[in-house]
């Protein structure tokens, strides 16, 4: 079989089924497992890189009112792959080609594969995901077994949190700020701490920092959509806080930290449970659990 996929963390689920010589086209965001890396690149964008936050916001912001999507697919190089599966998201057009954009560049190719759509909003829904792309890609126990692996870690986690629940801020975007929506407050309350900025299941939102004061969190996680730690603390540390930032609770106890948004909060796959772990240990300041390194850093 040979498959396409459209969005990172579509790549990362069919590595994880075993399936990565199956894999013929990614996109340029696909970057894990390395290998992933040397499949052909189908998807570009048209954000250049080291636009500012507020550069990328403004032109996320003038795509979208013009209905435009800010990625481009190859035809050609799809057309030359002739994949028999395409995996595609309608989640976030901001994260991956939809299947409106995907369908103009199907058109155009003298045979259709058989295309899954992926819309996870919480955690279950992306267990499910995994589970319809190993029935998709004819490994549909190895998908179950997956499943659950990542569920039995998940439940660990809530074993071993602690009735001390932290205020957690998660800042899913810093110029202008965010909150984290979909999975990401269930990963808070799954690893001991209360999200009062977002919802599980819903979307992330453009907000006011004054909500953050209002919250006064004990906890801030800086993850902005797609950046490593060290890029986030970068864009941490180069703005101008309020000036009432150092009051906060988690400013004043050391508690702000960057995470690897990239690998554990943005991508709806199998790494969003490493993700519950990094919480876990931030927020209950427990590290008997080995984490992946570059997953933190203190602020």
């Amino acid at each position: 079989m040979r498959i396409c996929s459209l969005l990172p963390s579509a790549t990362e689920i069919l590595y994880a089924l075993d399936l990565g010589d199956d894999v013929a086209g990614v996109t340029f965001e696909c970057d894990y497992p390395a290998e992933a890396r040397t499949k052909t690149i189908l998807v570009g964008s048209v954000l250049h890189h080291g636009m500012t936050p507020e550069e990328i916001d403004r032109e996320v912001s003038a795509h979208a009112a013009r209905g435009e999507s800010i990625y481009n697919v190859d035809v050609d190089r799809l057309g030359d792959l002739a994949p028999d599966l395409v995996i595609t998201q309608e989640l976030c057009d901001v994260c991956a080609v939809t299947p409106t954009h995907l369908a103009k560049a199907l058109y155009h190719l003298p045979s259709r594969p058989e295309v899954v759509t992926l819309t996870p909003h919480t955690l279950d829904d992306v267990f499910a995901d995994i589970e319809t792309v190993g029935r998709a890609a004819h490994c549909e126990d190895r998908a179950l077994h997956l499943v659950a692996s990542l569920r039995a870690r998940v439940e660990a986690i809530r074993h071993k949190v602690k009735r001390n629940a932290p205020r957690v801020a998660c800042l899913e975007w810093l110029q202008p700020p965010f909150n984290a929506g979909h999975w990401v407050p269930e990963m808070v309350a799954i690893a001991g701490g209360v999200d009062g900025l977002g919802a599980p299941g819903a979307y992330s939102t453009r907000m006011e920092w004054e909500a953050v004061r209002n919250f006064s969190p004990d906890v801030v996680l800086v993850m902005p959509c797609g950046y490593y730690a060290q890029a986030a603390a970068g864009e941490y540390r180069a703005m101008t806080m309020p000036e009432w930032w150092d009051t906060l609770p988690a400013v004043k106890k050391g508690r702000v930290y960057a995470v690897n948004a990239n690998a554990h909060f943005s991508r709806p796959g199998p790494r969003l449970v490493e993700g519950i772990e990094v919480m876990h240990a931030l927020f209950q300041q427990d590290f008997s659990v080995p984490l992946p390194e570059g997953a933190w850093l203190q602020l």
